[in-house]
């Protein structure tokens, strides 16, 4: 079976940082992975060092085809991931952002349309995405993800701040991708999502809590 994993990884914002990993591996395997900790643990650096976005100062990074987390190959056609911040082009109309996440005219056209209809989106579908609400635009950054089939879906806070009813529509939008064999990880704080994963990972049994979560801890 393909996984993603990472070995004896290492990794710090800058020099004389704190490491946020320090030797740790992770291995993930097809269906869907929940990432959970105190905010800080290092969930979402851990995401962006799988899309390559960012690079570890030591260790490797095995992806399901093979390739480099920065080979271009990899994060247009085998990675999608979707933004805390969601990242939708402003002044782009919903269905512009989904033709824009990285496939050819004739794969998007039909594709748009179902994840437009399926996360309910089809009557702001050609506004632009400044002027949706945020619910609206946190729906639209999750289609632009789900859209290209991806094999590596990697998800920050899916469902932060959406009601029950589309968090609902979220759970089964992710249980039929993975019925299309991906591999996703879902870094969350929601409990509502605790029932959905075939694993979890708790960061805080194994990762340093920050000092002024202590007392709390």
């Amino acid at each position: 079976m393909k996984t993603l994993s990472c070995e004896d990884l290492t990794f710090a914002y800058a020099r004389k940082a704190p490491p946020v990993f320090e030797g740790q591996s992770f291995c993930f395997g097809q269906g869907i992975n929940l990432l959970k900790g105190y905010s800080g643990c290092g969930k979402t650096t851990l995401l962006k060092i799988f899309a390559g976005y960012l690079k570890p100062q030591a260790g490797r990074i095995l992806t399901p085809s093979g390739r480099l987390p920065t080979a271009p190959e990899y994060q247009r056609r085998e990675m999608s991931f979707l933004f805390q911040q969601f990242n939708l082009l402003p002044l782009a109309t919903v269905h512009r952002n989904l033709e824009l996440a990285g496939m050819g005219r004739a794969e998007i056209k039909d594709k748009a349309g179902y994840w437009i209809e399926k996360l309910g989106l089809a009557p702001v579908a050609h506004h632009k995405a400044k002027n949706l609400s945020g619910g609206q635009q946190q729906r639209a950054a999750i289609a632009r993800a789900l859209i290209k089939d991806s094999q590596v879906l990697l998800l920050d806070e899916p469902t932060s701040g959406l009601d029950d009813l589309n968090t609902r529509l979220i759970v089964q939008a992710l249980q039929e991708m993975i019925d299309r064999e991906c591999i996703c990880l879902v870094c969350t704080h929601d409990q509502r999502l605790e029932k959905l994963p075939h694993e979890v990972v708790d960061f805080n049994r194994f990762l340093p809590v920050e000092g002024h979560l202590l007392a709390l801890a």
